[in-house]
């Protein structure tokens, strides 16, 4: 989404603010107020944050008479920004039974009616800077979109009932064929944004990397091809871990791909936004960490030498020619020829760990936290998911976990 007219910016505004209630109008209060782990946030919280930016970021510089809708959000809804000041711990946020889901939403609509009432006032000499600000606020919203459904999917786990988001059945996925695999002679490459649109600042500046001749895996990795990994021992073996990774094994704390199900007969299921399904063996195996993709490939390469995970560089060199595609609230299984799956299925992991592009400079102020004080102890995942908004997706889009994360849509794609 570009920054277009006035109008144009106010329609986007409102198009994606209406989009998380809608996520979460399924839900009921009591579960929009739940954490189940410090990584995950309330739904609650989610759509009190992403106001939350609108009003510190914009409001509070450029409205007139500004007055906060309540003095205590701007500590209670500050996720990291140190630059504005004091935050409520991570960990509690599932403590926060008050304020209620009812006065979130009134702050939403108070917040929404001011931010309106801003960009009808005519432009003035901070308005390009409103606009900027009012963009980056909205990406970041889409962001907290998809947060708010993996994050809610991870609550749904840890209850015995497995309860479904949606009671929408899940189609039986047909196996797709065999892996192809695309070749590229490499070269000097242009990585990092080149368009004139919207982008973070994680993916400037656009620079010149070489990039050896390789092939990518023309989809992803099935769970089947995944199940087999699991079957032959891979679990047990430590030759083909990190350290780090079999030091989670051992633990317990991986056993399998996160939200799979071992049946008292020996067969798989999963659980799914959908609620509990059979597993899919023609679906993307999602929800492993680094640690599991990095030992799939491994043991892959054992018989096939070569096999192993891209770079972002590789990835991105490849993406610039594949199509975008938008999924559902599952990965779909992959259908058709070429470059398969790399947008809309699964967050992909890299090789590559997340740091700067040489020449980048994070923005002034406390909104320059958003990317660069991250850049530590951290892998870069490209593509989109199922779970990622419409438009949200692009080929330089750099997204980063630490290498255990698995509860978003993360998957496998191997290239030699």
């Amino acid at each position: 989404m570009g920054i277009g007219q006035r109008e144009d910016l106010l329609h986007a505004f409102e198009r994606i603010r209406r989009r998380s209630l809608e996520i979460a109008a399924p839900l009921s209060s009591e579960d929009c107020c739940a954490q189940s782990m410090p990584d995950a946030s309330p739904v609650k919280w989610h759509l009190a944050h992403t106001t939350w930016f609108f009003e510190t970021f914009i409001l509070e510089s450029h409205e007139r008479h500004f007055a906060p809708f309540h003095p205590a959000f701007r500590v209670l809804f500050n996720s990291y920004y140190n630059g504005i000041g004091a935050k409520h711990p991570r960990p509690q946020r599932g403590l926060l039974t008050r304020p209620s889901l009812d006065e979130v939403r009134a702050y939403r609509n108070d917040v929404d009616r001011r931010i309106a009432r801003l960009l009808a006032s005519g432009p003035g000499p901070a308005d390009s800077a409103v606009a900027g600000l009012l963009e980056l606020g909205l990406q970041h919203e889409q962001q907290h979109q998809e947060l708010m459904l993996t994050d809610f999917k991870h609550l749904l786990a840890q209850n015995p009932l497995y309860p479904a988001y949606t009671p929408q059945a899940m189609e039986a996925g047909v196996a797709p064929e065999p892996t192809a695999w695309i070749g590229f002679d490499g070269g000097l490459a242009e990585i990092g944004y080149g368009g004139s649109g919207f982008c973070f600042d994680n993916e400037l500046p656009r620079h010149c990397t070489y990039v050896a001749p390789f092939e990518l895996a023309s989809r992803l990795v099935t769970n089947g091809e995944y199940l087999a990994f699991v079957e032959a021992g891979g679990y047990r073996d430590p030759s083909l871990w990190l350290a780090e990774g079999w030091d989670r094994v051992c633990s317990g704390e991986i056993p399998h791909p996160l939200y799979w199900i071992a049946g008292a007969d020996g067969a798989w299921s999963e659980f799914t936004l959908h609620g509990v399904q059979a597993l899919d063996l023609a679906r993307p195996v999602t929800h492993v960490s680094l640690y599991e993709a990095d030992a799939y490939a491994r043991w892959r390469a054992i018989r096939e030498p070569g096999l192993r995970l891209p770079t972002e560089s590789e990835w991105e060199f490849a993406a610039r020619q594949a199509a975008l595609a938008d999924g559902a609230l599952h990965p779909a299984p992959a259908d058709g020829e070429g470059l398969l799956q790399m947008f809309g299925a699964c967050w992909q992991w890299t090789s590559s760990s997340y740091a700067a592009y040489p020449g980048y400079a994070p923005a002034a102020g406390a909104i320059g936290e958003y990317n660069g004080k991250f850049m530590v102890n951290q892998y870069v995942l490209r593509g989109s998911s199922c779970a990622t908004p419409e438009g949200h997706a692009r080929a330089s889009y750099r997204n980063f976990f630490p290498a255990g994360a698995r509860w978003q849509f993360t998957g496998i794609r191997l290239a030699r």
